[in-house]
């Protein structure tokens, strides 16, 4: 099959778009010339690509597998360009980093920071609302690096820990367990719990934390947003789990309080994590560095002043 490079750019792109005008405007192309590459495409391959109904359009089955293997020589052809920056030593370049949403409070900061001594790099940054789809997002190749609390094991990546991680459970300030010293877990089972989503690590830490000490807590409200439980738990909705470095804004000003239950905060660790079989850019590479250097000195300054 004599396929261009393009052909397979423009085929994933209007994948991606589910639209061949989409993909036209994206690409900065017109609609015509888009449509023009997908019928060469598809007669090289000899089978139909997309199911059309009307302007709407779907893979079909050869689409399918064909997307399959387009990605991984997109994936090839963009680790060739990472081979050939690293041997002009290149200081420029795109970075792509994902991240759970909690890390978002922190890793904005750090970016700014690396910016400095590396002002040419474009940077891309995605949230992923939680760790599910952040592995997602990592297995599909679409990311340099990922800024997470538990590596997966789902798929095969190195992770490298870089910083502390407090979890700590909070509440209004005028909430009656304020008024307690410290005080255990068991005491949160007659006040309404405000969590994390399924599938987050923040969920995952509470879980844990309440199976090794026994206690059972009445979940009034699920929320997927750390926004939204800072708000609930202000407004005097409940108590919630959160990562410390969540809450800093609100710890400072008054309008959140940590609550002293015994064996909190519950320490756990961030990681920079990226597949195995990724050629990391050197840009890349000069961010995760960057990282295990400076990411605790970082975010220790910061939990010594709010758990003091």
């Amino acid at each position: 099959m004599n396929i261009t490079l393009r052909q397979i750019q423009i085929f994933t792109e209007v994948v991606r778009c589910a639209s061949m005008v989409r993909a036209a405007e994206s690409l900065h192309l017109t609609a015509p010339a888009v449509s023009m590459q997908i019928r060469e495409l598809e007669a090289q391959v000899g089978l139909a690509l997309f199911d059309r109904e009307g302007r709407k359009i779907r893979l079909s089955t050869a689409g399918e597998y064909f997307l399959t293997h387009a990605r991984r020589m997109l994936m090839v052809l963009k680790e060739t360009n990472i081979a050939m920056a690293r041997l002009k030593k290149l200081e420029s370049g795109l970075l792509t980093i994902g991240m759970v949403s909690t890390a978002k409070y922190f890793v904005p900061r750090l970016l700014s920071q690396f910016r400095q001594d590396h002002p040419g790099i474009e940077i891309r940054l995605q949230v992923a609302g939680n760790r599910e789809r952040l592995v997602a997002l990592m297995q599909s190749g679409e990311l340099d690096l990922a800024v997470m609390g538990r590596p997966p094991r789902e798929i095969a990546t190195r992770a490298e820990a870089f910083a502390a991680h407090p979890m700590v459970f909070v509440a209004a300030p005028n909430h009656p367990l304020m008024a307690f010293g410290q005080f255990p877990a068991s005491e949160l089972e007659a006040h309404p719990l405000i969590v994390r989503e399924h599938g987050s690590g923040t969920r995952s830490t509470l879980q844990q934390f309440c199976a090794e000490h026994h206690c059972e807590l009445r979940i009034a409200m699920e929320v997927s947003s750390n926004e939204t439980i800072k708000q609930a738990v202000m407004a005097g909705m409940g108590v919630s789990f959160l990562s410390l470095h969540t809450i800093g804004l609100e710890l400072r000003s008054g309008l959140l309080a940590r609550l002293n239950v015994t064996d909190t905060p519950v320490m756990r660790t961030w990681h920079v994590v990226h597949l195995q079989s990724k050629l990391l850019s050197p840009v890349a590479e000069a961010f995760r560095y960057f990282l295990i250097e400076e990411g605790e000195r970082y975010l220790a300054d910061q939990d010594r002043e709010l758990l003091a």
